[in-house]
This record gives C-alpha cells, structure tokens and sequence, in this order.
C-alpha cells in the first residue's frame, strides 16, 4: 500500500457519525414530517446527522402496514451472514419482528 492510499485510508470515513452534517436526504425527509405535522425543526437537530435522526425516529409517522413489524430485507441478510459463518439457525420468530431479529443479531455478532 503506497503511502498515499494508507494516509487516505486513515483520514477515511470513522466512527464520527455524531460529527457527520446532516444529509440532503435526511433533510427533504425531516421537511416532509414537519410539513404533514405541523412541526418545525429545531435548530439543534439540524446540527449532526445523529440529533436529526434522532428527531425523525421521535416524529415519523407510524407504518399502518402489516409488514411494518417485519425485518428489513439488510437486516435479514446481515443475520444470515452470522447464521452461515458461526453455523447458528436464526430462530423462524426473528423472520417476524424485527425487534427478535435485532436481538439475535447483537447477541450473536
């Protein structure tokens, strides 16, 4: 590796996701909550990617869906991932609940 590619490896992307702006995304998303709630964003959460995404959990509507309670399809693969390379079965009631699937994740990672 030149010296070039591992200073720019070490000054790469790090673990300073509180110190992160705000995306756009995170943006246009936190205006569409505040315009369908009546809301404005506080100044505070518009400082770091972290407060906003804290204020978007605290203010996003509810998903009326059935499968709202379901696991995402990213957090399904990253379990099978486990499951495959420490030869663990991911119990069928984590396919159901994402809170179960979070668990067994954390636990077995």
């Amino acid at each position: 590796m030149s010296y070039h590619a591992r200073n720019q490896a070490l000054n790469g992307p790090s673990n300073d996701y509180h110190l992160l702006p705000v995306t756009d995304r995170q943006m246009r998303y936190a205006r569409a909550i505040a315009e369908q709630t009546a809301l404005e964003i506080p100044v505070e959460a518009q400082r770091d990617r972290k407060s906003m995404s804290a204020w978007i959990s605290a203010h996003k509507p509810e998903d009326p869906s059935p499968f709202a309670n379901y696991p995402t399809g990213k957090q399904v693969a990253f379990a099978e991932g486990i499951s495959r390379s420490k030869r663990l079965p991911i119990p069928s009631e984590c396919f159901r609940d994402k809170q179960l699937m979070s668990r067994w994740i954390d636990q077995n990672k």
